[in-house]
């Protein structure tokens, strides 16, 4: 019998705490997988009292055992990734051995992130792009004019890096931005950077697609983490207002090369609350104190911009739109302190839109920027979690508050973040 693939998935819109669900199951696992998105996500990790943000590298690795690879899927800048690794030695991790970099990987390169902060600030909307080119090496890639890992160590890398550069700068020129990002452009500057990135990074480039499915046919345990969230998809968020790859389900299979019948569990990531960064529509959102203090309370700050989330009650409509399009097993459910230290807890259970009640999400930018949250109250004050290492030790209101989750949902909650340590996590059989 070949293993299965566990995966785990945000299901709002990002910063879920997905790194301390992964840290988890790569505990005893051989290798953890990064599939989707770029140094635009970001898992936070405190390991051995050190806290690691991981952008590129799967944060699995920090198990210290785990093999970390990043997939196919994935667009990466090597500048980015030379410092994460370079961070990851520093502190004793032996990064030769336990990273491998997929060969069809998409280079990101200079004009990138260039670009994508000037078509952002010709937007008349703004999309809150992070500014780190993922949009326009996506776009290069699906153009078919991208470079792959691979392509950097090809006989003929010199000669496709330069007619990129020569498209691109009449691209610019038609934009008007040719000027603007020249330097980003400079085709000698690149190759000479680019040549030694690559050779920097070659001894961990490899096929990773048959590595991983080698590694079911052991029976090796393979956890796959993806980046962003489901309401951040291309297809299946709330578009435009989205990241430019595919977070969901199909992303992971996509984005790696493993089959559906090589995925095992499903677990869907979320907060006990909810929380966005950026623009875009957001149902649940409180644009009061109590906004305020769950921002505060949860320390909802991004760990890619820096930049302070849009706090606000879990929604559990979103939540069961995420179960259909992933085909989730399982929940974590993160930040159960924080909300715990609220009288009365919230949680949406329709939508109001314009008189008619529905359960059912869609991504219609009007039908969202309309609706109005239909909520459930709850006890809160669920007191010192710190103490409890089973679901029964929780307090009465906080079962409570899970349980129902659970009703609603029709699958159990398997993993209850109870503090920002990565041991302050309950695990249920």
């Amino acid at each position: 019998m070949m293993s299965k693939a566990d995966v785990v998935i945000g299901c709002f819109y990002g910063d879920e705490g997905k790194g301390k669900v992964i840290d988890y199951l790569a505990a005893d696992a051989d290798a953890a997988v990064r599939a989707t998105g770029g140094d635009n996500a970001g898992h936070t990790i405190k390991a051995g009292g050190v806290k690691y943000a991981m952008h590129l590298i799967p944060s699995g690795i920090l198990s210290g055992h785990t093999t970390g690879i990043i997939g196919n899927g994935v667009v990466l800048n090597p500048k980015v990734l030379l410092e994460e690794i370079s961070n990851l030695k520093e502190h004793g991790y032996d990064v030769e051995r336990y990273l491998k970099i997929s060969d069809k990987a998409h280079v990101i390169l200079p004009y990138h992130p260039m670009m994508d902060a000037a078509l952002e600030k010709k937007r008349s909307k703004k999309i809150g792009t992070t500014g780190k080119g993922i949009g326009p090496a996506y776009c290069d890639k699906y153009e078919r004019s991208g470079l792959r890992m691979e392509d950097l160590y090809a006989s003929d890398f010199k000669e496709k890096l330069e007619k990129l550069t020569e498209s691109r700068r009449e691209l610019l020129a038609f934009y008007g931005m040719e000027d603007e990002l020249a330097d980003a452009l400079d085709f000698q500057r690149l190759y000479e950077s680019y040549s030694r990135h690559g050779e920097e990074l070659r001894p961990y480039v490899c096929d990773t697609l048959t590595y991983l499915h080698k590694a079911l046919e052991r029976n090796k345990k393979v956890v796959v983490e993806g980046a962003q969230a489901t309401l951040l998809d291309i297809d299946f968020g709330s578009y435009p207002f989205v990241t430019s790859s595919n977070p969901t389900i199909g992303g992971i299979l996509t984005g790696t090369g493993l089959s559906a019948l090589d995925i095992g569990n499903v677990y869907g990531v979320i907060k006990a609350y909810s929380s966005r960064v950026g623009e875009g529509p957001y149902v649940t959102e409180l644009l009061d104190a109590t906004g305020d203090r769950i921002r505060e309370l949860g320390h909802e700050y991004g760990t890619t911009t820096g930049r302070p989330r849009r706090c606000g009650w879990l929604d559990l409509v979103a939540l069961k739109y995420a179960k259909r399009v992933n085909g989730l097993t399982a929940l974590a459910v993160n930040h159960l302190d924080t909300i715990g230290r609220f009288e009365r807890v919230q949680v949406c259970v329709a939508y109001d839109q314009n008189g008619t009640i529905t359960e059912d999400f869609s991504t219609n930018l009007e039908l969202l920027n309309h609706a109005k949250p239909v909520y459930r109250e709850f006890a809160g004050n669920f007191g010192d979690l710190s103490g409890c290492k089973r679901f029964e030790d929780l307090p009465e209101n906080a079962r409570r508050y899970l349980g129902f989750i659970e009703e609603y949902m029709g699958i159990p909650v398997k993993f209850i973040g109870t503090g920002a340590e990565r041991e302050a996590m309950l695990i249920r059989n």
